[in-house]
């Protein structure tokens, strides 16, 4: 039995419950769509209409985005005597005789090509559990498919389809993406094929979401809806820098906030899932963390609620050895200033095994730093 050291100090937790679209399944500088890389297409004898158009990028980026519909198979357990009220009062939850039984949905998203031999990245939770997965091409063929890995800590998976010479869409820079600018998100709501809607990055770094483990979204004011999961979130240079996956919503439709996995991650897991079947991610042993909050800071010496508080971490991890200690406030990484607990995760999510961390901590009113080396996250950690 693996033991831990905990922080006794008692934190406060508040989270806040945002309410999904159930069955909603989602690399360069974004340039404002008036640069002269955005040509305008406008028919001879016709006067161009005021306003971008994004009709070239539209053309250049919709066949690479695929239909996708998986058979999932969901076992249940179901009683006869529920259909009596009698019974099913007296036995509630334990009614007798339960007889095994098979539910039958299919799950319709998109999907991105994103190798021209059929390589095709789309969200985890649009194939999981599927018996069968199909994929719908641009030219309506229908594509045998091989699942070559799933990771549902960030909710992507890739897939390869039989094909040569498909068309793909390049990998962006979403680390260059900024709040304002123009993006589309294009795919298959509703299962209408090929569907482009416009709008631009109202976020970027969103987390605390409860979506994924790992949450490092892109926030979008571009119309998603059930079925754009999967697709393509791309900028005016017809890349893609994100892989739509989820909307917040109170009526299981489009309100203006969407949430698409950013590329640079997309893509890391995408090259580790094709390489290996799965990804490696690093650890350095911290297992639990809190915001630091005003009571919090006060009590543990750091001037502004600022950073994560260590609660707890595995005896003789990486982060034990090198000498972090429960109640430490980290307030950066590497130098960059970590806000809070979700920011934390998310640095320690993206270290490379191999590599070494070094972590700013304010301890009893005084800061230190702590080299701590990345090692491989132990599936039981």
């Amino acid at each position: 039995m693996r033991r831990s050291r905990v922080f006794p100090l008692a934190l406060a937790v508040v989270s806040l419950g945002l309410g999904l679209a159930a069955g909603l399944h989602l690399n360069g500088r974004l340039e404002p769509a008036t640069r002269a890389d955005v040509p305008a297409r406008t028919p001879v004898g016709r006067t161009p209409l005021p306003g971008p158009d994004f009709s070239e990028i539209a053309r250049q980026a919709t066949p690479a985005v695929v239909n996708i519909s998986a058979l999932q198979v969901v076992r249940t357990e179901h009683s006869p005597f529920f259909s009596d009220p009698f019974f099913r009062d007296f036995f509630g939850r334990e009614a007798p005789f339960r007889i095994p039984q098979e539910e039958r949905k299919t799950s319709l998203g998109s999907g991105v090509l994103v190798g021209p031999d059929g390589l095709v990245v789309t969200n985890n939770h649009v194939i999981e559990h599927a018996r069968q997965i199909a994929v719908t091409t641009s030219d309506r063929k229908r594509h045998k498919v091989t699942l070559l890995g799933t990771d549902p800590v960030t909710d992507i998976a890739v897939l390869r389809i039989d094909g040569r010479a498909l068309p793909t869409l390049p990998w962006g820079d979403s680390s260059a993406a900024q709040v304002g600018e123009y993006v589309l998100a294009i795919g298959n709501p509703f299962q209408l094929n090929q569907t482009v809607t416009m709008g631009i990055i109202s976020a970027t770094g969103r987390s605390n979401v409860g979506i994924v483990d790992y949450e490092d979204f892109i926030q979008t004011d571009a119309a998603i809806n059930p079925g754009n999961s999967g697709g393509a979130l791309v900028n005016t240079r017809s890349e893609l820098i994100g892989i739509n996956t989820a909307i917040y919503s109170e009526t299981g439709g489009y309100q203006g906030v969407g949430f698409a996995v950013p590329a640079n991650l997309a893509r890391r897991v995408v090259e580790q899932l094709v390489a290996k079947g799965r990804v490696a991610r690093g650890s350095i042993g911290i297992t639990r963390l809190a915001d630091a909050s005003s009571d919090a800071a006060a009590a543990l010496g750091a001037s502004a609620p600022r950073g994560a508080v260590v609660v707890e971490l595995l005896r003789a991890s990486p982060a034990d050895r090198a000498g972090v200690e429960p109640g430490d406030i980290v307030v950066a990484v590497d130098g960059r200033a970590v806000e809070d607990a979700a920011q934390l995760r998310n640095e320690l999510a993206r270290a490379e095994v191999g590599s070494a961390l070094r972590l700013t901590v304010v301890r009893g009113g005084r800061r230190r730093e702590i080299r701590v080396p990345v090692e491989e996250a132990r599936p039981d950690a």
